[in-house]
């Protein structure tokens, strides 16, 4: 009776956290049903400009790595192929829906070193903020080769539109460079620094 226990214990330990993680998924869900979904994917999106294999880390509030967008599948990471072209950015997933964020949308790119759960060394993180449909995002890539991901900035960058506001209201201007300027400054959010519930 006493191994009963003792094996019975760990398992019921383990469902509660599960029931638990589950909970908050689905509230996280119910919160966030009022984002809007994705693009859809263009018919035609000419050439590709660059392209690198890696991770899709999350998409997330803009500003806050700890708010991960859980609708529409933009919470679940997987290995992923990020390519450019004229018109946006391209994140082929398996396993999941490709996510499309057209070059209008863009508003800045930059490096981090992570977030939502991805913490990796320092810069090694591309961040994409674009605007969802009024809603300002994070999208986290992670590069299979780190020599890649100086090149990815580089030709997302110059589909940024001139002008872009970033995610603080600050004016984006891809000739002069904030994007450089957020690269080296941006760091993980302190999660008590979260104002949301």
């Amino acid at each position: 009776m006493e191994e009963v226990r003792w094996v019975l214990l760990p398992l019921g330990i383990i469902v509660v956290v599960v029931a638990l993680m589950a909970l908050g998924w689905r509230n996280r869900l119910r919160r966030q049903s009022d984002v809007p979904e994705p693009p859809e994917l263009p018919g035609d999106l000419g050439p590709v400009l660059y392209e690198a294999d890696g991770q899709y880390v999350a998409t997330t509030t803009a500003g806050d790595w700890l708010d991960r967008i859980a609708v529409h599948g933009l919470g679940f990471r997987g290995n992923a192929v990020a390519s450019v072209h004229s018109d946006g950015v391209l994140l082929t997933r398996t396993g999941a829906a490709s996510v499309f964020v057209p070059r209008a949308d863009l508003i800045s790119v930059q490096l981090a070193s992570g977030m939502t759960g991805k913490f990796v060394e320092k810069e090694g993180l591309v961040i994409i903020t674009w605007d969802l449909g009024g809603k300002p995002v994070d999208t986290g890539f992670r590069t299979r080769h780190a020599t890649h991901k100086a090149q990815l900035v580089a030709a997302i960058a110059a589909l940024v539109p001139a002008g872009s506001p970033d995610a603080t209201g600050r004016i984006s201007d891809r000739n002069t460079g904030p994007v450089t300027d957020r690269t080296t400054r941006r760091t993980p959010p302190n999660p008590d620094d979260r104002n949301h519930p």
